[in-house]
């Protein structure tokens, strides 16, 4: 079977589109330890994202490191400390999305990075609400319930960093004949 890619469909406007656009997702250890993890996952199946990767691990002191490269750098070491003890504290699970615009359409559905500014109906609005002051001040990380790429480009490095080519699925799902 083939999956349509980029060269092969446009936008009304001409522009490619990528029909099998992947993006990470991780659900993140305050999403895991209240038990939300199913809530979470069914919020992108219901919008017509396809599973094509998931796994659960352990985030040890080097993947984090290169899960968040940039992070101390852009925000400093103390965010980047809090952050990396705070995606420690459990396993998270890594899930690959696919579709359609997938990076874009995961940041709509999860909303602001700060819970307290996300707005009701976005997953981080609907199960995490207290925001970054409180996190400075209590020494811990941001509870924002998951980790999606920002980019198409960090999402390829993300992708690439969590999985291998033979843990990744190619298949067609219903939603898929129905919506393109």
């Amino acid at each position: 079977m083939t999956i349509q890619r980029e060269s092969d469909a446009t936008s009304d406007t001409g522009a490619p589109v990528d029909m099998a656009e992947r993006t990470l997702v991780l659900i993140k250890p305050d999403a895991l330890l209240r038990g939300l993890s199913g809530k979470v996952l069914a919020r992108f199946e219901e919008a017509g994202l396809k599973i094509v990767g998931v796994k659960m691990r352990w985030m040890d002191g080097e993947l984090v490191r290169r899960h968040y490269a940039d992070l101390e750098e852009r925000l400093g070491p103390d965010i980047y400390r809090r952050s990396s003890a705070f995606m420690r504290q459990s396993p998270v699970i890594a899930l690959v999305l696919q579709a359609p615009g997938a990076v874009a359409v995961v940041r709509k559905l999860i909303g602001a990075s700060c819970p307290d500014q996300a707005a009701p109906g976005t997953i981080r609005g609907d199960f995490s609400h207290v925001g970054n002051e409180a996190g400075r001040v209590s020494g811990k990380g941001m509870a924002n319930i998951v980790h999606a790429s920002a980019t198409v480009a960090e999402a390829k490095y993300e992708v690439d960093l969590w999985f291998t080519a033979q843990e990744l699925f190619e298949y067609r799902t219903l939603a898929e004949q129905l919506m393109y």
